[in-house]
């Protein structure tokens, strides 16, 4: 019986192309990591249970609304959001209390935050007062909070996590 070779060559074209499409799909670990601090539910899940581990809140003594960060944030006004250019700026989560928003939800963390905890064992927790992790910055060893910023108070735009 002959084998019908067109037949067979459209299966492996179709097979190519959906493998090519299944790889474009799939986001690499880095590229998940950018756009989980922005739309990850863990983003605003209280600070003690999300899986984030660097806490940012707007007022000092960690009160206020916050923003937890699980990944390296280059500017916190452009945060990569998925979309090829596209990007969005970070906010504190919106969160309600007994009659009124809590001071500083939804509103951008740029040279808002007041106040960091970092709940990582093993990384320090950086926030810059520049974007790109540049200029002056307060660093909070593993297991550390800092209940007022002394160097980027109000005045910050990165965060980088690090071993040093």
């Amino acid at each position: 019986m002959p084998v019908d070779t067109g037949s067979r060559k459209v299966r492996l074209g179709i097979a190519a192309m959906a493998g090519l499409a299944a790889a474009v799909l799939i986001t690499s670990p880095a590229a998940a990591g950018e756009t989980d601090n922005l739309y990850s539910a863990e983003a605003c899940k209280s600070p003690g249970v999300s899986k984030f581990k660097f806490h940012i809140w707007y007022n000092s003594g960690q009160n206020g609304s916050y923003r937890n960060i699980g990944y390296s944030i280059y500017d916190f006004n452009d945060a990569p959001d998925g979309v090829v250019g596209a990007h969005s700026a970070l906010t504190f989560c919106v969160k309600n209390g007994a009659s009124a928003p809590w001071p500083g939800s939804g509103l951008k963390v740029k040279n808002n935050g007041a106040a960091g905890e970092n709940e990582h064992h093993k990384y320090k927790a950086r926030v810059y007062v520049n974007s790109g992790y540049k200029g002056a910055q307060d660093v909070m060893a593993p297991y550390q909070h800092i209940d007022r910023f002394r160097h980027v108070y109000n005045n910050n735009a990165s965060f980088k996590w690090s071993s040093k």
